[in-house]
């Protein structure tokens, strides 16, 4: 994994808005559409300056659901229920989340899908899809120049979450069962050339969700899921690999996100090169002062969000700049890579943030990159 040697490097989370056309074609894979729209993605990355770049994730219907047709043992449940309703701030701004839940963006509205049954033994399936969008990314990155190319995947714990266990015997054995199955998507993934991205909300978004949870609870759980991923990350060098977490789709208050401060010696026991997360919001840009008192380990990148997905303010370069060096002070230039909080279209269709703005947070980021690397190599 390149580091920030000679300036501060730019990359984002995953998630790219999905063009109209592809949205609307049933057939997109099929009839050339699927690798046409990830061609025009990455020169679009490129063009912009983005240096760590993807495929926007667009050979998936959502960064979480798309495992439903790469993992067999499952089969079709009910309707998957809003697991925001009982949350914490939902509990707290009831009437923000009623009003809220009718607009696109919403965490509410970001529920609405089918729960798969696991049913029986859990294997992995999805060769055919993986190795499409594997291929359409490499065809894309014809003629391009960019520093890296990173492809997204769900963490063992969102599948725990998002999906029901009536198979096996215990809620440790289905974990596992995952992780053994996403083993294969990940090696896969690094095989090709590329950095996996692990995409894990649910390791900070457990305590906001669970009421009843203590924090000792939540730190407990995500100790035996951090074990899983490492499971699943088994025989991969660390060094090709980031980890991403955040608090989702929510432009609500988010007055109970859980605290940089009370998980980070967790995350840092993930066995990734690289470790993302949100900070560029107003309720996280504070917690850059965490990594004054926690050492990074050597050899280790921090990828901090610089632009938000929380917000349609476009972010100033300056602002950016001004972030990006706070950050290299505490850890040293060259561990810092410049990302952005969170995805920006976590499921197709969706559209958290307009396309057009998405773009323009883009330009400030690589712009406000630039201004730090003045800065901190002048």
């Amino acid at each position: 994994m390149k580091t920030s040697q000679h300036r501060i490097l730019t990359t984002h989370v995953g998630s790219l808005p999905r063009p109209a056309e592809l949205l609307d074609s049933n057939a997109a894979a099929a009839n050339g559409l699927l690798r046409d729209a990830v061609a025009k993605v990455v020169r679009q990355q490129e063009q912009i300056g983005l240096d760590v770049i993807d495929d926007g994730e667009f050979g998936k219907p959502g960064f979480i659901t798309y495992v439903n047709e790469r993992l067999a043992g499952f089969e079709p449940g009910s309707p998957r229920g809003n697991p925001w309703a009982g949350s914490r701030e939902v509990a707290s701004f009831p009437e923000f989340y009623e009003q809220s839940s009718r607009s696109a963006g919403s965490p509410t509205t970001a529920s609405r899908h089918l729960q798969m049954v696991c049913t029986g033994p859990i294997r992995y399936k999805g060769q055919a899809q993986l190795q499409r969008d594997i291929d359409n990314l490499k065809a894309a990155l014809n003629g391009v120049r960019v520093e890296e190319v990173f492809m997204p995947a769900i963490s063992p714990s969102d599948i725990e979450d998002w999906q029901k266990n009536a198979y096996y015997k215990t809620a440790e054995e289905f974990l596992f069962a995952i992780a053994d199955a996403m083993h294969e998507e990940y090696k896969t993934i690094v095989d090709a050339g590329f950095l996996l991205q692990i995409d894990d909300p649910r390791l900070v978004t457990y305590y906001m969700l669970n009421p009843q949870a203590t924090l000792e609870d939540c730190r407990k759980l995500m100790e035996l899921r951090v074990e899983a991923v490492n499971h699943a990350l088994r025989g991969i060098s660390e060094d090709r690999v980031r980890f991403h977490t955040c608090y989702g789709i929510n432009m609500g208050p988010r007055i109970h996100d859980m605290e940089l401060k009370d998980v980070v010696d967790i995350i840092l026991k993930i066995k990734a090169g690289a470790y993302s997360f949100e900070a560029a919001n107003p309720r996280h840009e504070h917690e850059w002062q965490v990594w004054e008192k926690v050492k990074l380990p050597s050899g280790k990148i921090l990828i901090p969000g610089m632009i938000t997905q929380s917000s349609v303010l476009v972010e100033h370069p300056e602002l950016v700049a001004q972030r990006i060096v706070r950050f290299a002070k505490v850890v040293g230039r060259e561990n810092v890579i410049a990302g952005a909080d969170c995805g920006f279209s976590s499921f197709a269709g969706s559209l958290e943030i307009h396309p057009s703005i998405v773009w323009e947070k883009f330009k400030s980021l690589v712009a406000g990159a630039r201004l730090a690397s003045q800065q901190l190599w002048a």
